[in-house]
């Protein structure tokens, strides 16, 4: 009895239909992929010279400390209530909404106390509110 050795056959792996999938599959995302950056924020400046500066309004400070406490213009409040510090706000300010409110929290206050102030501005219609920072060369 002749037994023939099987021949063995080579495993080919054909991936010609593979690389014409991802090819279509990369022409598909470019084409629908824009290219146009929307998170640039487009501001134009507004321009103005020295001679049409209106009148300079006295800032209000507001101070947060660690705890929470509020101070305006280093006045400290009766407690920490949001009635209590618009109450203040709005006896500082007077009925003029055009000054600035400049926050100041200590660097170990909450968020919530610096989103309380303002928010408390905001309702009572300042427009302007900043918040100051110390820079590093000043520190060292």
């Amino acid at each position: 009895m002749k037994l023939r050795a099987k021949r063995v056959e080579e495993i080919e792996l054909n991936l010609i239909s593979l690389v014409d999938v991802v090819l279509l599959l990369v022409i598909f995302f470019m084409l629908s992929t824009t290219f146009v950056q929307d998170s640039r924020l487009r501001i134009v400046l507004p321009e103005a010279s020295s001679a049409n500066a209106p009148h300079a309004v006295s800032p209000i400070v507001v101070s947060i400390s660690a705890q929470g406490s509020y101070r305006i213009n280093d006045r400290a409040l009766v407690n920490n209530e949001r009635a209590t510090l618009s109450a203040a706000l709005r006896q500082v300010a007077g009925e003029s909404r055009r000054g600035t409110v400049t926050i100041r929290a200590d660097a170990r206050s909450s968020h919530q106390s610096v989103v309380t102030a303002m928010d408390v501005a905001a309702r009572l219609g300042f427009t302007q509110v900043d918040i100051a920072t110390v820079s590093q060369s000043a520190q060292e």
